[in-house]
């Protein structure tokens, strides 16, 4: 009678650090990119009947970014966070080092599945990207309610570094015209994400839902990225050289604005407030960039208090939309930039006053 071969499952033996968080074992170590898609499957919340079934459905507009981003030559220094499910096999722990099955679709995704499918795209494209070492943090039978902690804990209390950043900790940057896009991006981003920001979910990103957004983010960028580069930005010569300076002084500037309007109770309106559309927001920045960032910094004030003095704004006297409609785009920006400018003209001293 022939004897049965036993059959050998690959493994993947690595160095592993074994910590706990909160009460939750968890292991992590290096793995190959080839190795962690062939381990992982995606269980999908409201779809899969499992436990730990925590993702959202994938975006494919992220997948391609991400496939973009690794064949460009980056990778992740961020772990991939899985939960081992299979139960025919489990990894084993002993001495500082692990040993991993290398069974196909044995561990959830609980985090990374983004990042996942775009390397598996990547892959397609240029095979050696399998090679390369990913860090790996896995957990071994987790229920859904585990899971979900682990999965809000990093989606709702992290948030992801400015890409901009870099500048302002090492005052390093690629080039200048990637880094004042990068920065004028992240500003959109912290001005329409925090709840105290005047422009709180009024800059429309590419794939929001319909109706959510009213200044759309490539007026944002254009309007601001020439005056966002280091050393010639006029940002940078007056001196507002990092991300919460600039983003303070944009939001206190738009918030004396929305103090006036809101006063005429025509901020919130968005048939008559003439800022959430491309002329009134050109209008506006054009003022600050060409006209109140100097008179700040001569002051030493980039306080709202200060904003609405130099502004001082006659409610009997603002534009709205309805003033607008009709004219062109160049003309609708002259006026609204006239209408901010006009109390910084008002307040010159009379001619007969100068002294040369």
């Amino acid at each position: 009678m022939a004897v049965k071969k036993k059959i050998l499952q690959p493994t993947h033996d690595a160095a592993c650090l074994k910590t706990t968080f909160g009460d939750i074992p968890a292991y992590t170590f290096a793995m190959k990119a080839e190795d962690l898609l062939q381990l992982h499957y995606v269980a999908v919340r409201g779809k899969d009947q499992e436990e730990g079934a925590v993702q959202r459905p994938l975006s494919t507009r992220r997948i391609t970014g991400i496939k973009s981003y690794i064949l460009d030559g980056n990778t992740f220094f961020n772990s991939f966070i899985i939960n081992w499910t299979d139960e025919n096999f489990a990894p084993s722990y002993s001495k500082g080092m692990i040993k991993v099955p290398l069974i196909p679709h044995a561990a959830q995704v609980i985090d990374g599945q983004h990042r996942l499918a775009g390397l598996e795209q990547a892959i397609l494209t240029n095979p050696k990207v399998g090679e390369s070492e990913l860090l790996v943090t896995m957990c071994v039978g987790l229920s859904t309610s585990d899971a979900a902690k682990i999965f809000l804990n990093i989606n709702t209390e992290q948030r992801p570094v400015p890409k901009s950043l870099v500048f302002d900790l090492f005052g390093a940057v690629v080039n200048d015209e990637e880094h004042a896009i990068n920065r004028a991006t992240d500003l959109a981003r912290e001005l329409n994400d925090d709840p105290t920001s005047p422009l709180y979910k009024l800059i429309k990103f590419p794939g929001a839902p319909r109706g959510q957004g009213s200044i759309e983010l490539s007026t944002f960028v254009s309007a601001l990225k020439d005056h966002l580069k280091p050393v010639t930005g006029t940002f940078y010569v007056y001196r507002l050289r990092d991300l919460e300076k600039q983003k303070l002084s944009i939001s206190n500037f738009f918030q004396a604005i929305r103090d006036f309007y809101s006063e005429a109770k025509t901020w919130s309106s968005s048939s008559k407030n003439p800022f959430l559309r491309a002329a009134g927001f050109n209008g506006a920045i054009d003022f600050f960039i060409e006209s109140l960032i100097k008179r700040c910094a001569e002051k030493g004030s980039f306080s709202i208090t200060y904003m609405k003095d130099s502004i001082a704004l006659d409610r009997e006297g603002l534009i709205t939309w309805d003033d607008l409609k009709g004219k062109d785009g160049k003309t609708a920006r002259k006026m609204i930039r006239d209408l901010l400018e006009s109390n910084l003209l008002n307040s010159l001293p009379s001619h007969d006053e100068y002294k040369f």
